[in-house]
């Protein structure tokens, strides 16, 4: 196989996929783009020919080309099938996504990096009160998780039974940010629990930030 992932090391889309990656154990190219030096390597014609929406990841096999990171992950269930990151039955197929869209859909997209510049570029709020914005949504939606995963049978040592799977893959990222803007995580014992299995798992470890071969430092790279 020809992969690459055209990724950013702070972007949660991106790790979404590195984690589903490493968990299939498909080799992959990581192809960086940074998404803030020079006005966004994004922005410029070379990725946006290849990604017109100008964000990442990106995924190629080859000739083919996939963006958005769930589609991406989809792809690479139906293709490399074992080990699964979708249970077998229908409605929980059903239930595992649309936890998984609560992260990627409705915490995530108003978190944007590209949303929180808005929001200072655009309509000139200070950087107080983006923090402000940025805490309180991802309160918003953990709160929401927590409350579904504290007392829903399907859990196990992970969201969903005692293996890895979607919901883990999306949650991980989403704390790696809550923790990097202080939110208080200790409202949510469960999604900490789960978090702390998955970081025992080299699949995890080797996604997060600080393997990336673009990592940089923390502090100057706005979270997203």
């Amino acid at each position: 196989m020809n992969l690459k992932l055209y990724s950013f090391w702070r972007s949660s889309a991106a790790f979404r996929v590195r984690i589903a990656l490493n968990l299939k154990g498909m080799g992959y190219e990581t192809v960086p783009v940074h998404l803030s030096k020079n006005g966004g390597e994004q922005m410029g014609d070379v990725y946006s020919s290849k990604n017109p929406n100008r964000l990442v990841p990106l995924f190629e096999d080859g000739q083919k080309s996939i963006h958005q990171s769930l589609a991406i992950i989809e792809y690479l269930e139906e293709v490399q099938p074992e080990p699964p990151l979708l249970p077998k039955n229908a409605i929980n197929r059903a239930w595992v996504r649309s936890i998984a869209m609560d992260i990627t859909s409705d915490i995530h997209p108003i978190n944007n990096v590209r949303v929180l510049r808005y929001l200072i570029k655009k309509l000139g709020i200070s950087n107080e009160a983006k923090d402000e914005w940025y805490q309180h949504w991802i309160k918003v939606g953990l709160e929401s998780i927590e409350k579904q995963l504290s007392n829903d049978s399907r859990v196990g040592k992970f969201a969903c039974g005692d293996q890895p799977g979607l919901i883990d893959i999306c949650l991980v990222p989403q704390l790696f940010n809550a923790l990097s803007a202080k939110v208080d995580v200790r409202p949510f014992p469960t999604l900490m629990r789960i978090f702390d299995e998955c970081m025992q798992l080299p699949a995890f470890i080797d996604a997060s930030w600080e393997k990336q071969i673009d990592a940089e430092g923390l502090n100057p790279v706005a979270p997203q």
